[in-house]
């Protein structure tokens, strides 16, 4: 596993064929099949079909590219390659959608670990960041939505989850549903829950201004 490890998050140089047509892309079932069997070509393959994800949700959840931003890919990496050998993804979701997930945890734990270390609350300083990596965000609206990652951190961790998959990174109740292992009802009750803890917190009105 280290080995598979070391392979797919190494830098990569590709030597492309003059005239040859590019193949098809392998369905996720493929990729998968591959994986199981152990095959050594698989890691740069699995790179390239989720690097996207794992790159944007980071940036979406987190507000910005930071300086531990390589460290969080790797670690997610890691976690979604973990994840597959250890036969958790039960092919009920796509890959995408599967690496989404887990990176939005590893993101979430990136927010608890640095509000513990009191590295994650300078508040003026996080919204300077927001407010360039959102394209010309307002200060007041950035500063709200550093201020929502810091709460986030305070609820449980199943009910951040379900809060960030939908509310941050679009995902429907259903597949939040599938994502998490909820049923659908279940992940509906958990989102309202955060919903309403997020707007105690934050003493935020029903239309999502401050009271």
């Amino acid at each position: 596993m280290a080995q598979f490890l070391s392979k797919t998050l190494a830098p990569k140089l590709r030597v492309v064929e003059g005239g040859s047509a590019n193949p098809a892309p392998p369905s996720d079932d493929e990729l998968l099949e591959a994986f199981a069997r152990g095959d050594s070509q698989i890691a740069e393959l699995l790179y390239d079909r989720l690097a996207g994800s794992v790159d944007s949700t980071l940036i979406r959840v987190l507000g910005k590219r930071d300086q531990d931003h390589d460290d969080l890919v790797q670690a997610a990496f890691e976690q979604i390659l973990l994840s597959l050998a250890g036969g958790r993804f039960a092919r009920a979701c796509s890959l995408k959608s599967w690496a989404i997930a887990i990176t939005t945890n590893v993101a979430l734990n990136a927010i608890r670990r640095r509000r513990s270390e009191r590295r994650f609350v300078d508040r003026d300083h996080d919204t300077q960041q927001l407010h360039v990596v959102s394209h010309g965000m307002d200060p007041e609206r950035a500063a709200h939505l550093g201020a929502l990652r810091n709460e986030l951190a305070r609820i449980s961790p199943a009910t951040a989850q379900v809060v960030l998959l939908h509310e941050v990174m679009g995902c429907s109740l259903a597949e939040v549903s599938v994502l998490t292992g909820l049923s659908l009802a279940a992940a509906q009750s958990r989102l309202v829950r955060g919903r309403d803890e997020l707007r105690r917190r934050l003493n935020l009105s029903d239309s999502g201004e401050p009271s």
